[in-house]
């Protein structure tokens, strides 16, 4: 990792069992606990680059790469599924010694933070989920999503070739603006970084390929945390509608809406979120109705 790359000053390297994971820590918030920040598909610890230091004096933060992501090793194939991802994270926070007061995710990291804390024996008592990926695709591309990220990600040049494409930025422009997000150069030269490296693109094709959400949508109405949604109306890539489909199934859930802003609203603009997340951490969020 170069010195360059964001918050390298607080990164670490954990091995728990033969998983060795990236990690980074900072923050000493007074008293409120330790908050663990989830990044969805594709990203890495980079993406909380500009929120975590406005969260950092009200919490500790615990900000890991997801298995296969970013400098984090991948799991063994048979654990790449949700649940077996969840397991692998609740095993790095027991290591840790770490029982998280609060639980960020955003898109694919908010399902996970679902999945561990249903499945965990302790649970965060807030969870807060950033243009959360929760639903299956709807209509054709719910069945041809999964089956094509399955074969991709069994195919060893998929990885190499989409890290080939990546070494043009305007390709990577290209995929970040399809989220509805506008990036300034450094977080489009960042991503760029990540897909240029086979390694972390097979990591996102398996974690695509092993995503099932069809039994967290099941199994949602025995959360029994606070459960706040945080939904950008200019999200291109997780449609907003699905904050409030998701959360009519959470007891107590709410949904705050931010005006827009796309996918990576918290990378576009860092301030506005940080303000509606601290709200959502702090218990004070109530619902807002959608734009």
């Amino acid at each position: 990792m170069g010195c360059d790359w964001p918050l390298s000053e607080a990164s670490q390297w954990v091995d728990v069992g033969h998983q060795r994971w990236h990690v980074q820590r900072l923050g000493q918030g007074p008293g409120k606990g330790v908050l663990l920040l989830l990044h969805g598909t594709g990203a890495s610890t980079h993406s909380w680059r500009a929120l975590a230091p406005l969260l950092a004096p009200d919490f500790e933060l615990l900000i890991p790469d997801l298995p296969g992501h970013g400098f984090s090793e991948p799991l063994p194939p048979a654990q790449r599924s949700l649940p077996g991802m969840a397991r692998a994270l609740g095993a790095l926070l027991t290591h840790l010694q770490v029982t998280p007061h609060a639980v960020l995710g955003h898109s694919a990291g908010a399902a996970l933070m679902m999945r561990l804390a249903l499945d965990a024996p302790w649970t965060a008592p807030t969870l807060v989920g950033l243009n959360a990926a929760l639903m299956p695709f709807d209509g054709i591309a719910g069945w041809w999503y999964a089956p094509m990220a399955w074969l991709l990600a069994r195919n060893p040049l998929v990885p190499r070739l989409a890290a080939w494409r990546a070494q043009d930025e305007r390709a990577v422009r290209r995929l970040i603006d399809a989220t509805g997000s506008r990036l300034d150069a450094r977080g489009v030269s960042l991503y760029a970084q990540l897909l240029r490296q086979p390694r972390h693109v097979a990591g996102v094709l398996a974690m695509m390929s092993n995503w099932n959400l069809q039994q967290l949508q099941a199994d949602l109405p025995r959360l029994r945390c606070l459960l706040c949604l945080v939904a950008a109306d200019g999200d291109l890539t997780v449609p907003p509608r699905q904050a409030q489909q998701s959360a009519s199934r959470v007891p107590g859930a709410t949904v705050q809406w931010l005006q827009g802003l796309g996918h990576l609203a918290h990378e576009e603009a860092p301030e506005r979120v940080a303000d509606v997340l601290l709200a959502c951490l702090a218990g004070g969020a109530r619902p807002r109705a959608a734009p």
